[in-house]
């Protein structure tokens, strides 16, 4: 159960980082000013490399541990397993994405306005959602 316990923690750690630096590239893409712009390349740094990136990197680390542990053995059979294991790699690949407009912002190549981050911003919503329902409703 303490793997478990890690897994969702950390989890839930990489999910807000995840939500919330999308709304910061949408602000981002809306300032104007050099003060703004700043304060937003320093915040968005922070929250990818201190918060969202270990969270996903122990998420990930703690979730292999318990599918090798006993949760592979359980439910290898299962499609809800799989299916989630492919929702997870998109969410890396997102995580990717995500990295890549931070360093983007960064060098003054962000080539989005703040409608793209807007949409963009509500992919982990979904992914979230259907993971969460894999993973408790086990629906096939």
């Amino acid at each position: 159960m303490w793997l478990k316990a890690l897994h969702l923690i950390f989890m839930v750690t990489w999910f807000a980082g995840l939500f919330y630096l999308p709304r910061l590239f949408v602000y981002h893409a809306m300032s104007d000013d050099k003060v703004s712009d700043d304060r937003f390349k320093i915040m968005e740094r922070k929250l990818f490399y201190g918060i969202m990136t270990p969270g996903a990197i122990l998420t990930v680390i703690f979730g292999i541990w318990m599918l090798f542990d006993y949760a592979w053995e359980a439910y290898s059979n299962s499609g809800w397993l799989h299916a989630k294991l492919v929702l997870i790699v998109v969410l890396v690949g997102y995580h990717i994405v995500c990295g890549k407009f931070v360093r983007d912002f960064k060098a003054g190549r962000n080539q989005h306005g703040h409608v793209y981050y807007r949409w963009f911003n509500e992919i982990p919503v979904l992914i979230l959602v259907a993971i969460i329902i894999l993973a408790s409703v086990k629906p096939f």
